[in-house]
């Protein structure tokens, strides 16, 4: 049997390990994306929904300054614990809201910019939420939301998901296919389109992500992800052989992308900007 990945037994909470590796590795880079595209400028107000640890939410405050105004909300406690070690960005206090993302405990029209990156998708209700966001924007004001794309698009996380049903049972990536469940690019127009925003642009875009090694994606996929709570029936030593499992399938199918010291790939995401009217 292969030697356990060293990897396996990362320290903190899922949220601290989130911000720690899968933010500089995944995350920072579609915020920067995003912040760019929705046009942020010193002095705005800014709202940042399912904010998580508040990637997003900090790019855009090196952008505003002290003069603007940047909250971020997620229903996630554990998220918003690590969101809340980042109390300013220079001068300007950061604002961070524990709430629901269907019911947003701001008036109409307080932001001119309201964001959501890689979040709709979760949504219970993603056209409820959009028409909330819009609600929040002044007249004029843009809105910008990700979504990672299709799944086929998206070969590691395919593959990823492939090998944990196969390891585990059916259903078992059930949380990771579900960061794809509004993948299909028409189906994002439409919802758009429904929650009365005008001048829509959906691009789609694909950008590498950087993991040290093809073990290290998997322990972080299983520890700092939704994906945890399946290995809460196993042991440790069931989860390390399980880890070894995925690895080796992992290696079989995308194999490819692990070179020069790093597992490196591509993600494909839609990245939709739109005006309140």
């Amino acid at each position: 049997m292969r030697d356990i990945p060293e990897q396996w037994q990362l320290q903190g909470s899922a949220a601290e390990l989130y911000e720690r590796y899968l933010v500089p590795a995944v995350t920072r880079q579609w915020a920067d994306d995003l912040v760019f595209r929705v046009g942020v400028r010193e002095g705005d107000r800014l709202l940042d929904v399912a904010c998580g640890t508040g990637v997003v939410a900090r790019a855009a405050a090196d952008r505003i300054g002290g003069a603007g105004r940047v909250a971020g909300l997620d229903l996630n406690a554990g998220m918003l614990e690590v969101a809340r070690s980042f109390a300013t960005v220079g001068s300007l206090h950061l604002e961070w809201y524990e709430g629901d993302a269907l019911a947003l405990p701001f008036d109409a029209g307080e932001f001119g910019i309201v964001v959501c990156q890689l979040g709709l998708q979760f949504f219970p209700d993603p056209l409820a939420g959009l028409r909330e966001m819009r609600r929040v924007l002044r007249p004029g004001g843009t809105m910008g939301v990700s979504v990672f794309a299709e799944l086929e698009r998206n070969p590691v996380a395919h593959a990823l998901s492939d090998a944990l049903d196969r390891h585990i049972g059916p259903g078992a990536s059930a949380a990771k296919r579900s960061e794809h469940a509004l993948a299909d690019a028409d189906a994002l127009r439409d919802l758009f389109e429904e929650a009365a925003l005008s001048r829509l642009q959906i691009e789609t875009v694909t950008k590498t992500s950087h993991y040290p090694s093809l073990a290290a994606y998997v322990d972080f996929q299983l520890q700092a992800t939704p994906l945890a709570a399946i290995l809460e029936p196993f042991d440790q030593l069931g989860r390390d052989r399980l880890a070894i499992l995925v690895v080796d399938d992992l290696a079989a199918t995308v194999g490819a992308f692990a070179r020069d010291r790093e597992f490196a790939f591509p993600q494909t995401a839609h990245v939709a900007t739109a005006i309140a009217a």
